[in-house]
Formats: C-alpha cells, sequence, structure tokens
C-alpha cells in the first residue's frame, strides 16, 4: 500500500509541475505581448490556500494604463485575463481613488496598489531586491502540501490501529 501511495504522490508532483510549466509559458506569453507595448508593472498577492492575484500593467512614460492583465485562483489552472477597466486610465490616480478601487474585489486592489508601488520604485531607480525575488519554495506548493497533510494523517491513523 505504501509503494502505491509513493507512486501516487510522484505522479500528482509530476502532473503538478506540468500544468505550472504550461502556467509559466502563459505568463511569459502575455507578459511579453504587454512588453512589446509599454514597461510592464508587476503587481501580485500570492496566497497559499486562497485565491492568489497577479496582475501585469503596461504603462506609458505618463503613467497612462496601455493594458492590463491579471490572474486570480487557487489552482494552476488560472490564466490572464484582460482588465478593459483600467484600460487609458492614469496609474496614480486609480491607485490614489477610494472610489476607483472600491470598484475591485479586496484581491485586485491589493495587487493593484502593489504593481503601483512597483512603478514608483521604478521611475525612481530604487527598485529593493526582493521585488526580484522570483524564487519558487517547491515544498510549499499547494499540492506538496495538501499530499503531506493526507501522508501525515494517514501515517497516524496507522499508528492508531497498530497501538489497538
Amino acid at each position: 500500500m505504501l509503494i502505491y501511495f509513493g507512486i501516487i504522490l510522484v505522479a500528482a508532483f509530476l502532473f503538478q509541475g506540468l500544468l505550472g510549466l504550461k502556467q509559466i509559458k502563459n505568463f511569459s506569453k502575455t507578459f511579453h505581448h504587454l512588453r512589446v507595448q509599454a514597461p510592464v508593472a508587476i503587481g501580485k498577492n500570492p496566497k497559499k490556500l486562497r485565491a492568489g492575484t497577479l496582475i501585469l500593467i503596461a504603462v506609458k512614460d505618463d503613467g497612462t494604463i496601455v493594458e492590463a492583465q491579471m490572474m486570480k485562483g487557487v489552482t494552476i489552472f488560472a490564466k490572464f485575463k484582460e482588465l478593459k477597466a483600467l484600460k487609458s486610465q492614469n496609474l496614480a490616480e486609480v491607485a490614489a481613488s477610494y472610489d476607483q478601487l472600491r470598484k475591485f474585489d479586496k484581491l485586485t486592489r491589493v495587487c493593484l496598489l502593489d504593481a503601483y508601488r512597483n512603478y514608483v520604485s521604478y521611475k525612481v531607480n530604487k527598485l529593493a531586491p526582493e521585488d526580484f525575488d522570483g524564487s519558487v519554495k517547491i515544498w510549499s506548493l499547494p499540492m506538496v502540501e495538501k499530499i503531506k497533510s493526507m501522508y501525515y494523517k494517514a501515517l497516524g491513523n496507522r499508528r492508531k490501529k497498530q497501538m489497538n
């Protein structure tokens, strides 16, 4: 039984990796599409158990948003979708306006403000090293966490059976 569990664990890990590569390809394609138009401000709001959000905003030198794309979701099936409400708006005005921010859900607001912070840091040439942190902690990915919790639960149940 332990061998079957190991095989399932490895298969799930490989499946998640393949779908993760597909998501990275989607990110690269979208980023390149926006980067051709203008410099891109990236806002992120990563979550482990709730929907994480990533926003890419192509911004002209005067702060006008050329195009905005957002990826929101819990799973690796999330894809980028266009945010038409931000097109042709000024990024600074959107970030400073309570009424405009209120039109978006909380995850999108946090992500939009993070993109604005990164845009300002870029404009004043003070990007922090953590803004470039692209590391992924593979053992904290949702699928791995789920498998680890299932493993420890099964191990605990097995020990209970052995004690009885």
